[in-house]
């Protein structure tokens, strides 16, 4: 070959150059597919690829035409090799030269170009032959350069299937369905993944560090619908076949391992061309904080007319193994061909120069085989990537080994990936693993490194598929929201047909298998996870799953037992079978409260009307019940016109007017005794409605009159309690009585007045012993509590000197009611009445 090298394998390929053939050409022309029918319609072949998970992803397509047994894959992780062996999917790097098959493909040849990797796709391209047939598939733009060094290469140009379309800029929440966003580093990728995950529903999630395995477990999310958007680094620009219809640039610049820099019009094509496969047309844009693409980018993209490729990057192959600085040399020569040039200083050879420098490395090295140990030890790839010296000890400490014992230590091998068994972890985490679990199926595929080296490589893949299974499983935790997702699909696809949709006993509802939420009553409580966008589509769902379920539920409310309703919360809430319902509002009278139903959008009118007119009813049946001896007691005073007045202050005061009552005439007295009224000395009340359940009906009922809290009700057993007591003069009303420095129960302290008046009627009264704990109140307090009752205390009188026994006890006597004034003081019971205001006003003219 002119101008090359002139070593003796460079002469031998100089007549097979008639047997290549370079297909070049864009994105989606099919020129993979045409590499793979080719290798298998020859008796042997090797195809190299630029990923390990496009050699797998192959590698399972030719199994599938092959047969397991006839087919191989080699990468520099994985060695599966049958015997028999006739077919090698392989990464470029790993491609098994040494053996002759008809058939030599290599994809994605432009890479040629890469400083980094760029050299072994170089030593492909000028070394790499079938026996029959050889191809390299790439971009048009390496065509010129591969004239120059292949002379009578035969080159094909392929046309892309469908065309790729400019869209300009767009924002994330206003891409396509079926999209790809771009970004250039992990941190963008989990920014931009998050975001569409809470105003989308979430998306797939793909990058260069995941496994083979994790990564086709994200795409299957992807392909099978699960989500309509993929994020993803530049690594989707390889080959991965994916049934995209846009891909959005989050940004225009990468590192590229030296430098920050922008991508070439080349690059951006690379990536765009992902979306449209097939005959189905494509477009790209920009995206995010993304400006648009230059005019003179876009348009060469749709017109892929791209620069072409002025040098590529090559590596001396024809090593000096005599020594470390021998071996140093030779791979640092420079080439002498135009258009070759060296690239960057990769790992492996910066691993070399770094321990050629140590004097323990320098005298294992001795010799061609050392020599050759010590590059191949060199050669393990950095995937941690740490930026420490860990990997440069990690490759001295296998040639140490190597060299010395001709083995590693299995307990060195099982220590390393003991050390990386464990799931735990969040993302990174589990993708540094995955990393080293890299490093150690390299190792294990080292046959003539490890004894028993398929075992190893079985551990190490078992280790990366635990691992790569928990990876798959936190990036879908994170990044993927599988019910809105759901339901943003369902509910554009289901404009004019029916959602599944149900609900449950317990108030599940469901759409389409997820749970959207929960309905009570007539109230939808949306998911409390779903917020945002999110929140919305639970709703959208919700309205259509209840179309049918509000009308059901009302029906059902309406014929619903009372014992199904109940007061809740404060006693404003109105509830059915323990849900919300309806609040209650005053109404014409104390007891005549009235009901207003709970808001919800699935009520129409005639549905609340129904609704409030059940609620009312059973509102006004319990208020009848529980309160039934003041209805009695009213229907029992209609027919004594002097008893109807006191009977309707006593309703509208809820069944106790506080204040004393003793000034009413016997006759009224046994009146209102007979229907259940007692007329006592610090309230006109009816003992029956004291009882707890009646008790704290009053206290709501007079709570929603004065539009205040409803108080809290003391304990039923309690008599007396502190006069700051919580509910202050509400209690009044409760049935309780203010004296001094507490208050007494109503009852209680009606039946202490009352023994009290009898035994004083006519003298003063010894002071009963037993007087304080029948008001439960601390003894010093006996005095002050009894004074509040109008009960005067007269202190014993001491012994005279000289007389012994036992001290005389306190007297008390009962202060008497005062008669009222006789301006003031009513005639009958009929001043109590309703007309009793007209008939002061008339007398006044």
């Amino acid at each position: 070959m002119p101008g090359l090298d002139t070593r003796s394998r460079d002469h031998r390929h100089i007549a097979d150059n008639h047997r290549v053939k370079a297909v070049l050409g864009p994105t989606n022309t099919g020129k993979t597919h045409l590499a793979i029918e080719r290798l298998l319609a020859h008796s042997s072949g090797i195809i190299g690829f630029p990923l390990r998970l496009l050699a797998r992803e192959n590698y399972d397509r030719m199994v599938a035409a092959k047969g397991v047994r006839q087919v191989a894959l080699i990468t520099g992780e994985e060695k599966i090799v049958p015997d028999g062996a006739r077919y090698f999917s392989c990464t470029v790097e790993a491609m098994p030269l040494d053996r002759a098959c008809e058939f030599v493909a290599v994809d994605e040849i432009q890479l040629c170009a890469d400083p980094d990797r760029g050299h072994f796709f170089t030593e492909r391209l000028l070394h790499a032959r079938g026996l029959v047939e050889t191809m390299f598939l790439g971009a048009e733009t390496i065509r010129p350069l591969l004239a120059r060094l292949i002379p009578g290469a035969q080159i094909e140009t392929r046309p892309r299937l469908s065309q790729l379309v400019y869209a300009g800029a767009a924002k994330l929440t206003k891409l396509p369905p079926r999209s790809a966003v771009v970004a250039f580093s992990a941190a963008e990728v989990y920014a931009i993944a998050e975001l569409i995950r809470r105003r989308r529903g979430g998306c797939a999630v793909v990058m260069g560090r995941l496994s083979p395995r994790t990564r086709n477990a994200q795409v299957a999310l992807y392909q099978d619908k699960e989500v309509d958007y993929l994020v993803a680094t530049d690594a989707i620009g390889m080959g991965l076949n994916m049934d995209v219809d846009h891909v959005g640039f989050a940004g225009l610049g990468k590192f590229d391992g030296a430098r920050p820099r922008r991508l070439s019009a080349a690059e951006v094509a690379q990536i765009a061309g992902r979306a449209g496969r097939g005959m189905r047309d494509g477009s790209f844009g920009t995206t995010a904080a993304c400006p648009e693409l230059p005019d003179e980018i876009a348009e060469a993209v749709q017109a892929h007319r791209f620069d072409p490729i002025e040098q590529i990057f090559w590596r001396n192959s024809d090593l000096d193994l005599s020594g470390p600085d021998a071996l140093l040399a030779s791979l640092l020569a420079t080439p002498k061909h135009p258009g070759l040039t060296t690239g960057r200083e990769a790992s492996d050879l910066q691993t070399l120069d770094s321990l050629s420098r140590e004097a323990e490395i320098r005298d294992l090295a001795r010799g061609r085989r050392a020599t050759r140990l010590l590059w191949e030890a060199c050669q393990i790839p950095d995937f941690r990537k740490l930026g420490d010296d860990s990997h440069t000890r990690l490759c001295a400490r296998v040639f140490g080994h190597v060299v010395r014992d001709g083995r590693l230590p299995p307990a060195w091998i099982e220590t390393q990936i003991n050390a990386l068994d464990r799931a735990d972890g969040d993302i990174d985490t589990l993708m540094q693993r995955l990393s080293g679990v890299r490093v150690c199926s390299y190792i294990a595929a080292r046959g003539d490194w490890l004894e028993d080296a398929s075992a190893w490589q079985d551990r190490a893949r078992a280790v990366e598929d635990l691992l790569s299974d928990a990876l798959h499983e936190r990036l879908t935790a994170r990044f993927v929201d599988r019910r809105a997702a759901m339901l943003i699909r369902r509910l554009d696809d289901a404009e004019g047909r029916e959602m599944l949709s149900a609900v449950t006993g317990r108030g599940e509802v469901v759409v389409e298998g997820h749970s959207v939420g929960h309905v009570a009553g007539f109230l939808f409580q949306p998911d409390p996870l779903a917020v945002g966008v999110e929140k919305r589509l639970v709703l959208r769902a919700a309205r259509r799953a209840l179309r049918e379920e509000m009308p059901r539920r009302v029906q059902a409310l309406c014929g619903a037992p009372d014992g199904s309703f109940a007061l809740a919360g404060d006693g404003r809430l109105l509830c059915w079978n323990g849900a919300p319902a309806a609040r209650l509002r005053p109404g014409p009278s104390v007891l005549r409260p009235m009901v207003d139903v709970l808001d919800s959008e699935f009520l129409d009118g005639a549905a609340r009307e129904r609704v409030r007119a059940r609620l009312q009813a059973w509102l006004d049946g319990h208020v009848a019940a529980t309160l039934a001896p003041l209805f009695a007691a009213n229907a029992g005073a209609q027919s004594d016109p002097g008893l109807r007045g006191l009977l309707h202050r006593l309703t509208e005061a809820g069944g106790l007017v506080p204040g004393p009552s003793a000034w009413l005439p016997p006759m009224s007295r046994a009146a209102l005794k007979a229907i259940g009224v007692k007329a006592g000395r610090h309230a006109l009340f009816m003992p029956a409605l004291l009882r707890p359940g009646p008790a704290a009906l009053r206290a709501l009922l007079l709570a929603l009159r004065d539009g205040g809290a409803v108080p809290p009700l003391p304990h039923p057993g309690a008599v007396s309690l502190p006069r700051d007591a919580e509910g202050g003069q509400g209690l009044a009303q409760l049935g309780w009585v203010a004296a001094g420095p507490v208050w007494l129960r109503l009852d209680i302290a009606e039946k202490i007045s009352a023994d009290i008046a009898h035994r004083t009627r006519r003298r003063d009264s010894a002071l009963p012993s037993d007087l304080a704990s029948r008001l439960s109140v601390r003894a010093e307090l006996l005095p002050a509590v009894l004074r509040g009752l109008d009960v005067r205390l007269r202190p014993p009188a001491p012994l005279a000197e000289g007389q012994f026994g036992p001290p005389a006890p306190a007297m008390m006597s009962m202060t008497r009611p005062q008669p009222l004034p006789a301006a003031q003081k009513p005639q009958s019971a009929r001043a109590l009445g309703p007309f009793a205001a007209l008939a002061a006003l008339r007398a006044g003219r």
